[in-house]
């Protein structure tokens, strides 16, 4: 007696975890958007300078491709940085991308107290002797004799049309009170 296809399906086994066994399929867009993002991923390390590296977290073989790649011009460093993605897809790149995160937001504060020094810098020349109470009760340890004496040669570098000499100097004694403050 030979067995029809219905009877087959009595000889096999009962599984009860069939949730386990499931299987989740990928696109292989998917795939290549993944390996895409991962690229962009060493592109961003490649472009970071030697101390901004020294602050990820990096293996000895991804440091080493990583520091090729900033070496090679042209068609070998596209190359480079496709082995560099190829090799971060063997790796969990979350504590890399929250380094590059934590450095790109440092970054921007310092980009932001720049732009509110430059503000305070401006608001020094045009305004004078009310605006050095303020930078004095922000920055206590400020000179007022020193702030009055570049705002003054600042003025009168604005009003000759000069170089701002004077207006670089207040920027600069600014920046050190405020990185003195931290």
């Amino acid at each position: 007696m030979t067995k029809q296809p219905e009877d087959w399906l009595d000889d096999v086994p009962d599984n009860e975890n069939d949730d386990d066994d499931e299987i989740i399929w990928v696109s292989k867009s998917e795939i290549k958007r993944d390996a895409e993002e991962l690229k962009r991923l060493g592109v961003e390390l490649v472009e970071l300078g030697k101390n901004a590296l020294d602050k990820i977290p990096l293996d000895d073989d991804l440091r080493a491709a990583i520091d090729l790649a900033q070496k090679i011009k042209k068609e070998g460093r596209r190359r480079q940085i496709q082995l560099i993605g190829k090799m971060l897809r063997q790796r969990d790149v979350d504590p890399i991308r929250q380094a590059l995160d934590k450095l790109k937001n440092r970054h921007n504060q310092q980009v932001s107290l720049f732009h509110k020094l430059e503000s305070l810098r401006d608001r020094l020349i045009d305004e004078g002797d009310d605006v050095i109470a303020e930078v004095i009760g922000l920055y206590p340890l400020a000179d007022r004799q020193q702030l009055r004496s570049l705002v003054r040669n600042a003025q009168k570098e604005k009003a000759g049309n000069k170089p701002p000499k004077s207006s670089r100097q207040i920027f600069q004694y600014l920046r050190e009170l405020a990185e003195g403050q931290e």
